[in-house]
């Protein structure tokens, strides 16, 4: 077997285990009386409220599909909005499926009915996602600064027990072993730092930043911190129409939301389509907000089952309809 598809393998493997892991601690901390509270909660959800929330998440993907638009447009590929559409959620499809394959399936999927080059199409993956790495660390800073009191006693919670450990072992030959190898390990970074450079490690980061820079060349970069706003804007109001979907959090603000955003969109890159790790993170960080943890754990499936549901049906929807249109367009030339 292909080395390259070894680890693609291997890393799904871990990935979705580390997800199941994480499913069946939840369950194993919940007792059968929380487990009827989480399913009665979950059958409680306003039902009427999915549509608009299906709706504003579709308007989340297809912004993004314009803001990519644009970035290929800086490099002369001119894509129909439906076509980058249907590109956009068929990599989020390829997401749910292995791990980055998303990125490949809409290059390809474009590349194909567009008849343009896939290579060319790289640039503008890196410079979306180098952008969106850069919003979520802005979000985050400011959720912090807004929200300080709630995210520290959420770290501290979730941390207290190690710190508490820890006390006993600052003054012990283990610690002060550690800390000389960490000294000796910066010192070492230092020293190496060009040779690290020129490592993927290097190269990833000098990416990211290459990334960032482009977009502040582009044409109508206007446009794109628009469909960049709108498309954060997006995924908050989801969050904060799911907490009015559920009599238990329809009190939450809006901050609420952003601090819920944040620990969710951590969840989803921690493993596969977040299964597990969204909703014990935003679980976890609701309780801070003074909701039952299993009230919390109900939202968080609610609304990772939702946002999973938009991308598998407008998913399979633009596999459907994408050769469909392009034969359309190819009989109307």
């Amino acid at each position: 077997m292909n080395k390259k598809i070894l680890l693609t393998v291997l890393q799904y493997i871990i990935f979705l285990g580390l997800g199941i892991a994480i499913i069946v601690y939840m369950s194993s901390q919940l007792s059968e009386e929380d487990k009827a509270s989480m399913m009665s909660a979950i059958k409680g959800v306003r039902i009427w409220l999915l549509v608009p929330i299906f709706l504003v998440g579709f308007l989340s993907h297809y912004f993004r599909a314009l803001r990519w638009k644009l970035l290929l447009e800086e490099v002369d590929i001119k894509s129909s909005t439906a076509n980058t559409t249907f590109a956009v959620m068929i990599g989020y499809i390829g997401n749910l499926v292995l791990p980055r394959a998303g990125e490949v399936a809409k290059c390809t999927v474009l590349a194909r009915y567009e008849k343009v080059p896939a290579d060319k199409m790289i640039g503008t993956i890196v410079a979306e996602r180098a952008f969106d790495v850069v919003c979520l660390v802005a979000i985050t800073i400011a959720a912090f600064i807004l929200q300080a009191e709630v995210i520290g006693e959420y770290a501290q919670g979730l941390f207290g027990t190690m710190s508490s450990n820890a006390k006993g072992i600052v003054t012990t030959i283990y610690f002060q072993i550690f800390i000389i190898i960490a000294a000796v390990g910066l010192i070492t970074f230092f020293i190496f730092l060009k040779r690290i450079k020129q490592t993927k490690v290097g190269q990833f980061v000098k990416g990211l930043g290459d990334g960032v820079a482009s977009i502040f060349k582009l044409k109508r970069r206007g446009m794109f911190l628009l469909y960049t706003t709108l498309i954060w804007g997006c995924y908050w109001f989801l969050v904060l129409m799911g907490f009015w979907s559920m009599s238990q959090l329809e009190h939450l603000p809006g901050l609420g939301a952003l601090v819920v955003l944040i620990f969710g969109s951590i969840g989803m890159i921690t493993t596969q389509g977040g299964i597990g790790a969204y909703p014990y993170l935003v679980g976890k960080i609701l309780v801070f907000y003074g909701i039952p943890e299993v009230y919390g754990l109900a939202f968080g499936w609610v609304s990772w089952t939702v946002q999973t549901g938009v991308v598998v049906v407008f998913g399979v929807l633009s596999l459907i309809l994408l050769p469909i249109y392009n034969n359309r367009r190819a009989n109307d030339a």
